[in-house]
């Protein structure tokens, strides 16, 4: 049952003033609006949670961890109902982003267990060494104390309450507040229940984690702000992210912001494969393009080919199969209006549109393409930006030569896409060195949507796709971004972390 309240300490905490859900179809709930007030109050709860949850053993987290999953999992339906509602994704996807939540959950369970992430090392005392003797030193990652989390409007469950951000952060031992995204509070509040039924059932301290909802910048700039805070994890706008990371840096005790910012994700398209395989890569294009209504972080946005009779071919197809795409529900009225600003943007860089289609529903999006030449991007930085929905842009560049130029002047991206037969493999070999200092995830004859959660995922990269470029959001390394080294010199053992003594 919706309440429209924050979860606090472990206490459900209403507010006088009040804010409206906009769901795409269904009913309309009210929720308390966040305030500075009520961070404060989760901060030193956290606080006063870190001392306890930051030190109980991994098997203790991991349960926690698991029993969230579960938990989530029993609200399932409820969950589907209400997220549908306010977001207008399907259920399957919505059924699917579910399994992954809980999935990750129940990775990082597993992970802790394991121990490897602890980087434990030790090096032995050498007292006889000449001409300094050496001291007995011993290595491990311990937890960094309250993180917060931002959740993210496209994902309402895998990046949002209990995401990804939140799981890697519990697993390290890090007490969390998460500010719930206002384009789904109904659906931050259910997982919030789940949560604090799990803190309960597993005896966690209450203020391991707090949600707050709505408060737009006020709550967001007071969280980052927050001195007991020592990390943000965001996904979220170009924009928004950036304005965040100053507040970050600008602080007394500046903290590490983890921002996933957004990408382009290009796709280069090599002369021998899209000669043999022209339709089948446009067909792929297309439906990673129009996936979720563009609304995807590694939304292929740019792709570039080698001018002549395949890339019209290629041009040509990909017109024929997006002219043929209904249009789709947005997550937001905010969205669907900055789609179609973009859009008009690239309009308004002599990028060619092939589609004139213009939806009557103000919320719902038809596909576009755009065509321009490889000097016409050279020359346009602002084609390289982010055109957040189901909006594609062909660059048709002179040669190879102009296709590595391009591949140079890109910004950070989270993904490059190499489409390549065996013929094209000097030019990729060419490109691969280039891309490598571009981007997190470098594919081969594949589309970028859809990310793992596994070992070895990277989800980041340079900047402006995120802003720590040896960090990912998503896999079990982003464990790494909520812990710290600590090294003990001649410690007594009695003394030691319990996890080193594993050693």
């Amino acid at each position: 049952m919706i309440t429209g309240k924050h979860l606090i300490s472990g206490n459900w905490v209403g507010s006088g003033d009040l804010f409206k859900s906009s769901p795409s179809t269904g009913p309309s709930y009210k929720f308390s609006v966040g305030s500075k007030k009520l961070v404060d109050k989760a901060a030193e709860a956290a606080e006063e949670a870190f001392s306890s949850y930051g030190y109980i053993t991994r098997n203790e987290r991991a349960v926690f961890l698991n029993k969230i999953a579960e938990e989530i999992d029993k609200r399932g339906d409820e969950i589907t109902e209400i997220a549908n509602q306010e977001t207008g994704l399907p259920e399957t996807r919505l059924e699917g982003e579910r399994a992954r939540t809980v999935g990750q959950l129940r990775l990082f369970a597993e992970h802790i267990e394991n121990g490897d992430y602890l980087d434990r090392r030790h090096d032995l005392a050498l007292p006889d060494r000449v001409p300094l003797s050496r001291p007995d030193l011993r290595l491990i990652q311990r937890p960094i104390g309250p993180v917060a989390v931002f959740g993210a409007s496209n994902f309402p469950l895998a990046f949002s309450v209990a995401g990804g951000d939140t799981a890697a952060a519990l697993a390290a031992g890090c007490p969390i507040i998460v500010k719930g995204h206002s384009a789904h509070p109904g659906t931050s509040e259910i997982v919030a229940q789940a949560i604090d039924v799990s803190i309960k059932t597993c005896n966690m301290h209450p203020g391991t984690v707090s949600v707050i909802q709505g408060g737009a910048r006020e709550v967001g700039q007071a969280l980052v702000q927050h001195p007991l805070i020592k990390a943000v994890g965001f996904t979220g706008s170009l924009a928004g992210g950036k304005a965040l990371f100053d507040l970050c840096t600008a602080r007394e005790e500046p903290i590490p912001f983890f921002g996933e910012l957004g990408s382009v994700n290009p796709m280069f398209l090599l002369p021998q494969a899209i000669a043999n395989r022209g339709g089948d890569i446009a067909s792929g294009w297309v439906g990673s393009l129009t996936m979720g209504a563009g609304q995807f972080c590694t939304n292929p946005g740019i792709a570039i080919v080698i001018d002549g009779t395949d890339a019209a071919k290629f041009i040509n197809d990909v017109t024929t199969l997006l002219s043929k795409v209904d249009p789709q529900m947005m997550l937001t009225d905010g969205i669907s209006n900055a789609y179609r600003a973009g859009c008009e943007r690239m309009s308004s860089l002599d990028a060619a549109g092939q589609l004139n289609n213009e939806s009557e529903i103000s919320r719902t999006a038809l596909p576009q393409l755009f065509v321009t030449t490889g000097k016409n991007w050279l020359n346009n930085f602002e084609l390289s930006e982010e055109v957040f929905g189901p909006s594609g842009l062909v660059v048709k560049v002179a040669n190879f030569s102009e296709m590595m130029e391009i591949a140079t002047k890109l910004t950070g991206q989270l993904t490059c896409t190499l489409h390549i037969d065996d013929s094209d493999q000097n030019e990729a070999k060419r490109l691969l060195p280039v891309l490598e200092r571009k981007a997190g995830r470098i594919l081969a004859n594949g589309f970028p949507t859809g990310v793992e959660v596994c070992e070895s995922m990277v989800h980041g990269g340079p900047f402006p796709a995120s802003t720590n470029f040896g960090a990912t959001s998503v896999g079990t390394m982003s464990i790494r971004r909520f812990l710290r080294p600590v090294c003990y010199q001649n410690m007594p053992t009695e003394m030691l972390p319990t996890d080193i003594m594993s050693l």
